[in-house]
């Protein structure tokens, strides 16, 4: 995975929308903070996180996470998990998901063909 010039990191993208409040922001940068490794790949000026919360803390809450990166189709997550911190931790793991998919079908099918070769064991034997 190659590493932008200026790297996308939670806290530089991350954005608080309808349910939370500013002072939510470190805290939910902090649950999200490992998406950073993933998101290190991409230009921090051209990659946009969203995390929004309908019903906070009441039955039925719904939280969505959206992620948008230059060059790329919007990626959408959302969870219906009753404790807040858990619907941002399924949000979270389902961006990492679709994340990785997202850059498997971006590369070139004959890339990904040689590395997923197995290596032969003695120099000059072949398989």
């Amino acid at each position: 995975m190659s590493v932008a010039t200026d790297p996308a990191t939670v806290d530089k993208c991350l954005r608080v929308g309808a349910g939370f409040s500013q002072g939510d922001r470190n805290w939910i940068a902090e649950q999200f903070a490992t998406l950073d490794a993933r998101l290190a790949a991409f230009k921090a000026d051209a990659t946009e996180i969203e995390v929004s919360v309908k019903d906070r803390e009441a039955p039925g809450q719904k939280v969505t996470l959206e992620c948008w990166i230059a060059g790329r189709q919007k990626i959408v997550t959302t969870s219906g998990e009753e404790e807040l911190l858990a619907a941002l931790h399924d949000v979270r793991d389902d961006l990492r998901r679709k994340l990785n998919d997202s850059k498997t079908r971006q590369e070139p099918r004959n890339n990904r063909h040689l590395r997923e070769r197995p290596e032969p064991e003695e120099p000059g034997e072949l398989q």
